[in-house]
């Protein structure tokens, strides 16, 4: 329980701090592009057109709505990291209480470090990610839609206990899961990439005899981790445009957004576009070729 608390508060220490960049993240995914594109210079010198960035992005919504403004949403997602923490501690625990080994019939503890002990240390833990998900998922679409409202200067997400009577009554019991499949797919893929490739490299790559091995396999962990979440990038873009689509706000309804029956369209339409991968850099932002900015609509066509 006390270790249960220590990553409570921890994780509410770096969501305070990590929540301005999620928030521009999140006004980036959608498309909206409040300021033009300036003319700067690419790492090789060459004069190009760039989006603003970050920092940029950032004093544009201080500008507008105070410091306070960039902490939109941040009452919803604290509940979502709170009740997370706890589904995921409690059902990992239970994984690990269990009296046979998730894959494979043998009782005998699997040898640490081997492929089946992998398989079921990723196996325990998709489980206890995926409840995780599942449970807080509408605390995340509630955050999103709270961020969202920046672009149209709505007010119909207030509160936590606004949001649920809002979204209960216009989508019912559905609208508190809209995106969830896309992000569960996501959060599912990012896991086995980086554990299966964390060990591959661990066993072929990494000689137990080298000094500082514990130190190199932690590196190859945050390595993969890293390329696995570049990987499932789009998952985590259509999931989060899948829970602000069509939900009555500026920012998920035509013209300004598509509306998107479901989110293999919303898929298709993205990899048509190249945009795919928007939003997944908030520094040295290019241009979009071929993209015109529409300085009513504060997008790129």
């Amino acid at each position: 329980m006390a270790d249960t608390c220590g990553q409570v508060l921890l994780g509410s220490g770096l969501t305070v701090l990590s929540h301005p960049l999620m928030y521009i993240k999140v006004l980036v995914q959608v498309g909206h592009e409040p300021l033009p594109p300036t003319l700067g210079r690419n790492m090789f010198g060459r004069q190009v057109y760039q989006l603003p960035g970050l920092f940029a992005y950032a004093k544009h919504i201080v500008k507008i709505d105070g410091k306070a403004g960039l902490f939109n949403g941040l009452a919803p997602r604290l509940c979502a990291g709170t009740i997370g923490t706890l589904v995921h501690s409690r059902v990992l625990q239970k994984c690990q209480d269990s009296k046979y080994e998730i894959i494979g019939s043998s009782n005998l503890k699997e040898e640490e470090g081997s492929l089946q002990h992998v398989v079921n240390e990723t196996t325990r833990e998709m489980i206890a990610r995926s409840c995780a998900t599942i449970v807080t998922h509408p605390f995340h679409v509630i955050t999103l839609r709270c961020m969202v409202q920046f672009i149209g200067r709505e007010a119909k997400y207030s509160s936590v206990f606004d949001s649920v009577t809002t979204i209960y009554k216009e989508e019912g019991i559905l609208g508190f899961f809209a995106g969830l499949i896309p992000r569960l797919l996501g959060d599912v893929l990012s896991l086995w990439i980086c554990n299966m490739l964390a060990h591959l490299i661990n066993t072929y790559a990494i000689d137990d005899s080298m000094s500082h091995t514990g130190e190199i396999k932690n590196c190859s962990q945050a390595v993969t981790g890293f390329f696995a979440s570049m990987l499932t990038y789009p998952f985590v873009l259509v999931s989060n445009l899948m829970a602000v689509n069509n939900c009555g706000l500026a920012g998920g309804l035509p013209p300004y957004a598509a509306v998107y029956p479901t989110w293999v369209d919303c898929w298709k339409h993205l990899s048509l576009e190249g945009n795919m991968s928007r939003g997944n850099s908030l520094f040295f932002r290019k241009l979009p070729a071929g993209k015109m900015y529409a300085i009513d609509q504060k997008r790129f066509f």
